[in-house]
């Protein structure tokens, strides 16, 4: 029997003991180990899911949804660590090629990056608790890597969703809003897979047939791109080969003796003219020299520039050929594609734009190279250029690019909207031969075939070099550390994809919508505190 209220006596409450904030940290400290064990899990998964690891794409869907159910529910502050230890672990390995310049290189680049992931993480657990959430994590992600590519210094595309999917069933999407419609849609596919998972647990929440209809909506948002056309027809053809001279060593002293280079693609070129001299193979209306293939400046040098000459003059046909061109003054040199007719000589030239910081120049530079004198190897720094690549090769109107400006969209697609019928990337990867960096430069490549319509033709100095076909396939390519050449006929076309069209628009309004739903519960969150510190009207 209860005693009457009179006569119950309240109880002291005990004092707190000493040590229990520290206890209390430590038990929290150790419940967040297994949640940034599984983000780790996840960010190698997701690396996983890109080249030159082949045909686990699905992982990519895995990771987005993994980070999804690791955020949902938790303060911006947990989220963001969640999403530091998702994107650590899969910039070290997706950036691990860079290990050939130094390994502070690779972590420093790849903490830098994850710090993008870190701010993305503490948005997916903002908006985690909005309506709809699934839509906002996958506007996110594009948020995320519309940041990334711009930022900082021009910024690093590398690592983008829509980079692990251009051979799968999400890269018709291209044609239609460009990479950043492909990211969203892996996102989407890997938010609505989270939801329909939280919807399968026990507890009062359990719906299952809304698990089955975000599963159905994951499913659709997986076949959409199905529905694209992909279109690939064109009037005419050109026929091209691509010469791998190949170089004397990988690495970072790739250039060897000097003129090596130059002398690989030469003699490459004028064997070609021997077998077409003899029956053994056709003429080609155009040839393509990597970036590079020069590795003397052929308008300062005149053994360079009588090499060149006299391979061109032997095949008989324009040659795009790759050099480094002394700059406007003495501390710059030209990144450039110069079109080199048999008959005239040099002519038309294309200028690299965009030149990558701390490989091709030096930000800050007398500051910085104080402090790390490695610096002092990129002795000159690149001057970019401020024109597109559309150059007029022979018979072909071309849209050239240079290396990782494959990785930038604007790049790209200015060559088209320009006038480019068919796209060229020039590229030197001995840097990083054999360490997966030009399996995923391919990938890119790929990707931009679907988004613009366009073949695509990668000329490497020591691999991989390819001919992609305007629906992303890759028709031929070669293997790295060896001397080929690749003859193709391929498409030259005119016409436009919805992507050329509507430019960055998609990814703005995507972006955008991330950064509205964050705002959003920003807002509510301020309108709560003002009207809890509201006196009570008497």
């Amino acid at each position: 029997m209860a005693l009457p209220v009179e006569q119950e006596r309240p109880v002291a409450a005990p004092e707190p003991e000493p040590a229990a904030p520290r206890t209390g940290r430590s038990v929290r400290l150790v419940a967040g180990l297994p949640r940034t064990g599984l983000a780790v899990l996840c960010g190698l998964l997701l690396a996983l899911s890109f080249p030159p690891y082949e045909h686990l794409w699905p992982l990519s869907v895995v990771g987005v949804a993994g980070l999804s159910l690791l955020t949902r529910g938790r303060t911006a502050r947990q989220g963001a660590w969640t999403g530091f230890a998702f994107g650590l672990p899969f910039f070290l390995m997706l950036l691990f090629w860079l290990r050939v310049i130094g390994l502070d290189a690779t972590i420093g680049l790849s903490a830098l990056e994850a710090l993008f992931i870190a701010a993305m993480g503490a948005g997916l657990a903002a908006t985690s608790r909005l309506p709809g959430w699934p839509l906002w994590a996958a506007c996110l992600w594009v948020t995320q890597e519309w940041a990334r590519d711009r930022l900082p210094l021009g910024g690093f595309p590398w690592g983008r969703l829509a980079f692990a999917n251009t051979a799968t069933p999400f890269t018709p999407l291209a044609a239609i809003g460009g990479a950043p419609l492909v990211t969203f849609a892996v996102a989407l596919c890997g938010t609505l897979l989270a939801w329909a998972v939280l919807r399968l647990r026990r507890g009062p929440r359990r719906n299952p047939v809304a698990a089955a209809l975000a599963g159905l909506g994951a499913a659709a948002t997986l076949l959409a791109g199905y529905l694209v056309p992909v279109p690939t027809s064109a009037a005419d053809t050109v026929k091209v080969a691509v010469i791998q001279g190949n170089v004397p060593n990988p690495g970072m002293h790739f250039l060897g003796t000097p003129m090596t280079v130059l002398k690989n693609h030469a003699s490459a070129t004028e064997q070609l003219a021997a077998d077409v001299a003899a029956g053994r193979a056709e003429r080609p209306d155009i040839v393509i020299w990597p970036e590079n293939s020069s590795d003397f400046d052929p308008f300062e040098s005149a053994e360079a520039y009588g090499r060149i000459d006299a391979a061109v003059k032997a095949i008989g046909v324009p040659v795009l050929v790759g050099a480094l061109v002394d700059g406007p003054d003495e501390q710059h040199v030209l990144n450039q594609g110069i079109v080199w007719d048999p008959k005239t000589g040099p002519g038309a030239s294309y200028t690299k734009q965009h030149p990558v910081p701390f490989g091709e120049y030096v930000p800050f530079r007398d500051q910085l190279s104080k402090v790390i004198t490695r610096l002092q190897q990129v002795a000159r720094d690149f001057f970019p250029g401020t024109t597109s690549g559309v150059l007029q090769l022979g018979p072909a109107r071309i849209g050239d690019v240079i290396c990782f400006e494959v990785a930038y969209d604007d790049i790209v697609r200015d060559t088209v909207n320009e006038g480019g019928r068919v796209l060229v990337v020039q590229t030197n990867n001995a840097t990083y031969a054999k360490s997966g960096q030009p399996d995923q430069q391919l990938a890119m490549s790929r990707l931009r075939a679907v988004e613009h319509g366009r073949a695509v033709l990668i000329a490497a100095t020591s691999g991989i070099s390819a001919i992609v076909a305007p629906d992303g396939e890759v028709t031929q390519r070669t293997e790295e550390l060896t001397a080929a050449q690749l003859s193709a006929v391929v498409p030259l076309r005119d016409g436009t994809t919805v992507a050329d069209r509507v430019g960055a628009t998609p990814e703005w309004v995507l972006a955008l919508a991330g950064l509205a739903a964050c705002g959003l519960v920003a807002f509510n969150g301020l309108r709560r505190r003002k009207g809890a510190g509201t006196p009570a009207e008497g």
